[in-house]
């Protein structure tokens, strides 16, 4: 007998709701079909905010082949770019000098993305500020983040909103211009915002929020999509029909400047093109901007630590132009074979023989460019490695990996995981051939670079809104549950556990936890879990109750709550919606009259999102609010 659970910790609200298929924009007209796909002319914006670059990608419905990709930007003089740096600052807000207190009347004013001169001071990878589950990279200070938003008097989902907005509103503005007023006016714009596939759902949450407060859209018109996913949606539409066949198992590399995300698709059908995940997303903080920080490391100890700073100090151009080279040409196409030594441009700096210094250059060996790359590219490598091992323990054969995202352009990446995944001897010659020994035998995995790998998510992205999802089932990456009250049982559960319930009149037991889904499970948008509900109320009792989402990390879940497990959201359902004929009328031996209620929760898990349901009896009684932790 499911019961009551105690509501853990306070949050912050967000509704979810289930109809928003079906909701209409505010700028225009949108029929929805009953499968929930639009009927209506729209315009789709993906948007993929990164940790170091975001970028954004518009299609028109009924143009479906014409993706646009932003690429010119304020403060980019002239200069076109797939992507804007995830970068923001604001001036700091002018004090009255009578009283102390900020000056609210003046506007602020921001700079970001291409904006600033290379010595100002900016915020830097906010983004993984959302997700405090998340490590940080030791190149991300979380006091001087902190002190940086102190002194502008923002938090961070104030600066998260705040660098959508300047993405929203240069949107508009280009799409405006491209398409005019009158069409603007009468046309409805989605937004399709991803995020990295191994983030919490309040990471997730917070990420709508911050795009509803930039102006995006209501937080039910919003999609979200993992990045990935992303990736996979047009990577595998890009390499079709050439290489794919039912069954066959993708791993989608997404490799960007901060993280790397990884997520493994089955092809269950080609046309038209359907998936299924077929291994649990994981990620890890190994992205291209490591090799950022093991560049000024190997500078800094190349010519010395003084030198160094002076340069960065005094001499802001000669460093940054070293950088820029760095980025643009080593990180991408630096290839062993190719490049016996690279010439960095450090113009400026005294020849140093000792240091490596010639006529303005930093002279650096192929070995001295690999030791930056190789730490960087083995933990991407082991990441891949360890989707491949998983699907193959579970029989399935592994026929590409698709390398996408800002790292995913290295030459030297590329290659090295062509090395890794793509050398291995054929089978052993036997006399009598074994079905046995071909399946134990190291299996070749191509390794894929599609075009445009920089922008693959993004224009993922605007698909996802165009065509709906194409993949059929997901791999849960938590165990999610909730805690019940059960009644007593010595056996089972410690004696200092039990209370005396007066509505049952019998001991029971609260904070067992009932697991509805496992780690690593399928699940499927389309077939929602149902969370089961017994509840009681005294006359006169309220009828709005409380529930928490617990998820939990760990292989094997435990039986009850305790220290360690995650409490997602609290889920708040108002069963004043559902008709009295439904609740049963009890009483107890002692003349105590309660009504009874049994009720369910079903809970969809989508691409990058939980949304939730009240039922009686299999009918539809209304949404759920969730509060995230």
């Amino acid at each position: 007998m499911n019961g009551e659970i105690a509501s853990r910790g306070t949050n912050i609200p967000y509704a979810f709701d289930p109809t928003s298929n079906s909701s209409s924009a505010t700028n225009g007209s949108s029929a929805t079909a009953s499968n929930g796909s639009p009927t209506a002319d729209r315009l789709i914006v993906g948007v993929d905010f990164g940790t170091t670059y975001s970028g954004v990608a518009a299609v028109y419905s009924a143009t479906p082949e014409d993706v646009d990709i932003i690429k010119t930007w304020p403060g980019g003089n002239g200069i076109t770019s797939d992507k804007v740096p995830t970068e923001i600052a604001y001036d700091i807000p002018a004090k009255d000098s009578a009283s102390g207190a900020t000056n609210c009347t003046t506007p602020r004013t921001i700079k970001w993305g291409f904006q600033f001169k290379p010595e100002e001071s900016r915020l830097r990878c906010i983004k993984l500020f959302l997700d405090r589950n998340q490590k940080l990279p030791h190149f991300v200070s979380p006091l001087d983040t902190a002190a940086q938003l102190r002194k502008y008097e923002r938090t961070v989902m104030d600066a998260v909103s705040d660098y959508l907005t300047q993405i929203y509103k240069h949107t508009m503005d280009t799409l405006t211009r491209r398409y005019g007023e009158t069409f603007m006016s009468m046309t409805k714009v989605q937004f399709v915002l991803t995020v990295p596939a191994v983030w919490s759902d309040s990471a997730k949450n917070a990420t709508l929020q911050a795009a509803e407060r930039a102006g995006m859209g209501n937080i039910h018109d919003l999609k979200l999509i993992s990045e990935p996913e992303a990736a996979a949606v047009y990577t595998l539409r890009a390499i079709q029909p050439n290489h794919l066949k039912v069954g066959d198992n993708f791993i989608v590399c997404d490799a960007g400047g901060g993280t790397v995300d990884l997520i493994a698709y089955k092809i269950t059908q080609l046309s038209p093109l359907r998936v299924e995940e077929s291994a649990v997303g994981t990620g890890g903080l190994c992205g291209s901007a490591f090799l950022n920080y093991r560049f000024e490391d190997h500078v800094k100890n190349r010519i010395g630590e003084e030198r160094y700073n002076t340069m960065r100090e005094k001499k802001a151009k000669t460093w940054n132009m070293g950088l820029k080279y760095f980025e643009e040409f080593v990180k991408r196409n630096f290839n062993e074979d190719e490049h016996q030594e690279v010439n960095v441009p450090f113009p400026g700096l005294p020849d140093d023989e000792e240091a490596g210094l010639d006529s303005g250059f930093l002279v650096m060996s192929a070995e001295q460019v690999k030791g930056i790359f190789e730490p960087v590219v083995k933990e991407v490598i082991d990441l891949v490695e360890g989707q491949v091992q998983s699907i193959r323990q579970k029989g399935g054969v592994v026929s590409g990996i698709v390398l996408v995202g800002g790292f995913g352009q290295s030459n030297y990446l590329y290659n090295r995981m062509k090395a890794h995944f793509n050398s291995a001897p054929p089978p052993p010659y036997t006399e009598r051939p074994t079905h046995a020994a071909a399946l134990n035998a190291p299996q070749t995995i191509e390794v894929m670079h599609p075009m445009y790998a920089w922008t693959a998510v993004v224009r993922g992205a605007v698909l996802r809104g165009l065509e709906g999802s194409m993949v059929l089932s997901r791999r849960s990456r938590w165990h999610y549950g909730t805690s019940y009250a059960t009644v007593f049982d010595e056996a089972r559960h410690p004696i200092s556990d039990r209370y005396w319930s007066p509505l049952w009149e019998r001991w029971m037991v609260s904070d067992r936890m009932q697991w509805h889904i496992a780690k690593g499970a399928q699940v499927s948008e389309s077939q929602p879990i149902s969370f089961h509900y017994t509840r009681n109320f005294r006359p006169g009792q309220s009828l709005i109750v409380e529930d928490d989402l617990i998820a939990c990390d760990a292989e094997i879940a435990p039986d009850s709550y305790q220290k360690g497990l995650i409490s997602v959201c609290t889920l708040t359902t108002d069963l004043n919606t559902v008709p009295k004929s439904l609740f049963t009328r009890l009483t107890t031996t002692k003349g105590v009259e309660f009504d009874n209620l049994d009720f369910t929760l079903d809970m969809r898990i989508e691409s990058a999102g939980l949304v939730f349901e009240l039922k009686v009896d299999g009918v539809r009684y209304g949404a759920v609010s969730a509060k995230f932790h």
